[in-house]
């Protein structure tokens, strides 16, 4: 897929704000012409020891907006994260926003009903306000944005294309880091072998604005590289890996990798679309953690 030709020559203005407790890009994508503007992948900070979010970073962000002059206009979500909780539906009541998501979503809702045991749940995606599909269309002044399917590391990823600019999520990382982990519920490392593929099918000049960097120490985290230097320098998928090879190095690394620290309080609040459990009877909110059980084991019972 390429995008349209409307895209052509199209360059948005783009800020990216780096949050460094879950190493997560959030992103304002804006049409310069008319000042609407898209809101991809708003962090909620989290402090899994007290229990307390801290709006401190979005507040930032949505600030850097004002300040721009430009309207907003979408909220967009590549994805339900595991390693951060998102801040989407707090934006969303605030400015009466719509909130967009793939459309696989429904699966993830699925698999963490079970893994939570949210009997309550609704996973039909409802708490979202569009479910995106290959090739819809969300008009962005008198430009629009493009939804792209690049399922693999989770079962709803979707890419969005503004002009020059693609929004990926965690399909891809910075070349030296490579991919992301396919190993959660509705990962396949196939599927995002040919995600990657598609990507990497845009024009040379498409900037992928990422979803997370992981800089050594001392070194500035990259937030954008160009579909050539992907191409050319990704350290898991160069131009002659073959998709075999992919998938191997991929499960093979899995097998290695810990869970994000904060999955499990992320994915029950990110099912909500970034929504906190209704509050009980004493007027809290409570997160769940399954204890001495595992996500697959959670998964696997009937």
């Amino acid at each position: 897929m390429t995008p349209d030709t409307q895209h052509s020559g199209f360059t948005p203005d783009v800020r990216s704000f780096f949050e460094p407790e879950s190493f997560t890009w959030t992103h304002l994508v804006a049409d310069p012409a008319s000042g609407d503007a898209a809101l991809v992948d708003p962090v909620w900070v989290y402090d899994p020891v007290t229990g307390q979010t801290d709006r401190s970073f979005i507040d930032e962000v949505l600030a850097s907006l004002e300040a721009s002059g430009w309207t907003l206009k979408w909220i967009l979500e590549t994805h339900a994260h595991a390693d951060h909780l998102s801040s989407g539906d707090l934006v969303r009541r605030e400015t009466g926003v719509p909130l967009v998501i793939g459309a696989g979503i429904r699966g993830v809702q699925r698999n963490f009903a079970r893994v939570y045991n949210l009997a309550d749940l609704p996973v039909d995606g409802s708490q979202f306000d569009h479910l995106a599909t290959q090739g819809d269309r969300f008009p962005l002044g008198d430009r629009f944005i493009e939804v792209m399917n690049t399922p693999g590391h989770t079962g709803d990823s979707v890419t969005y294309l503004v002009g020059d600019a693609a929004f990926v999520g965690d399909t891809l990382f910075a070349p030296g880091y490579g991919s992301a982990r396919c190993d959660f519920p509705g990962g396949d490392a196939g599927q995002l072998f040919d995600s990657i593929q598609a990507l990497h099918g845009l024009p040379d000049e498409t900037r992928l604005f990422l979803c997370h960097d992981y800089p050594k120490a001392n070194a500035e985290p990259v937030s954008v590289v160009t579909v050539a230097e992907s191409r050319a320098n990704n350290i898991h998928v160069g131009s002659n890996t073959s998709r075999e090879e992919f998938i191997a190095m991929r499960e093979a690394r899995d097998a290695t990798l810990g869970l994000p620290r904060l999955i499990l309080p992320a994915l029950q609040v990110n099912v909500r679309a970034g929504g906190e459990p209704a509050p009980e009877s004493n007027g809290a909110s409570y997160l769940k953690i399954p204890f001495n059980t595992t996500i697959p084991e959670l998964l696997s019972e009937e």
